[in-house]
């Protein structure tokens, strides 16, 4: 029920947030708007639907310094995918659409917020009560990468299936691992938020969709798709894969080394 009811959330906040992104400066304050709400509904539903005291994912401790460690790694981790296409020869810059970035912005807190909620804060932590830490870390990317796969907008399917498995391996298994580590949603979030703006930023597809968000360049993805992503976008190229599954390994290690990762039916310990 309560997966139903945040994706329910998700979907409003996503199509809310898109069909009042026309309105100046107040297109950042739509976003954030919706995030907040939805954490906020995302704290009730969950309190009133599983008898919880307290959501524990939601710690109001150190989020901000989590979010803004999350937006370092996101950041870092799609600026080290695009150099490497770059010395490659794999990309080429033009001039881009600067003027929709406030829209770009607030669209991408809503996703971010939304997108964690339900597969990090809802599909891993249940599933993880039940099946254990690894378990869980394959159910909710192989559930955030269909989820894609049914977003996209790229006509050719052989792309699209190739782009899900690879936001499979990155994105999915990133997000889970940041979880894992800090036992807390904010850096999940801040990584999210982060990958996604810089990589509409540099003008490219983002997960199989045309680029239709404001950028500070145009980027043309002309090396080989299988390290570019190509029309999907740079998620689905190797370079996207390797950032993402060295900075999840470190990410892993760290939970392992603090004693974070769960067995079936555990219960999370207090983060250190």
């Amino acid at each position: 029920m309560l997966l139903v009811a945040m994706l329910v959330v998700m979907a409003l906040a996503q199509k809310a947030t898109v069909a009042l992104s026309d309105f100046g400066p107040l297109d950042l304050v739509v976003g954030v708007a919706a995030g907040v709400a939805t954490l906020f509904c995302y704290r009730r539903l969950s309190r009133f639907l599983e008898r919880r005291q307290s959501v524990g994912e939601l710690p109001r401790d150190r989020a901000w310094s989590r979010l803004l460690w999350g937006v370092v790694v996101g950041a870092g981790a799609f600026l080290s995918t695009m150099l490497v296409v770059f010395v490659s020869g794999g990309g080429q810059l033009a001039t881009g659409n600067p003027g929709k970035l406030l829209a770009t912005t607030g669209i991408m807190v809503c996703t971010a917020v939304t997108e964690e909620v339900v597969f990090r804060g809802i599909v891993f932590r249940v599933v993880e009560a039940r099946f254990g830490t690894w378990v869980s870390l394959a159910v909710s990317a192989v559930f955030f990468g269909v989820v894609h796969l049914a977003g996209g907008s790229d006509t050719d399917w052989s792309a699209m299936l190739w782009g899900a498995l690879a936001i499979v391996l990155q994105g999915g298994i990133l997000l889970g691992a940041a979880y894992v580590a800090t036992r807390a949603l904010w850096m999940p979030i801040g990584i999210h938020f982060a990958w996604n703006l810089v990589e509409a930023g540099f003008g490219t597809a983002v997960s199989g969709k045309t680029n239709e968000f404001g950028s500070v360049v145009h980027t043309t993805l002309s090396g080989p798709t299988w390290l570019t992503g190509g029309s999907f976008g740079p998620e689905a190229g190797a370079a996207a894969i390797l950032s993402c599954l060295v900075a999840a390994g470190l990410l892993l290690w760290f939970a392992v080394s603090k004693g974070r990762i769960l067995r079936p039916g555990s219960t999370s310990r207090s983060v250190i």
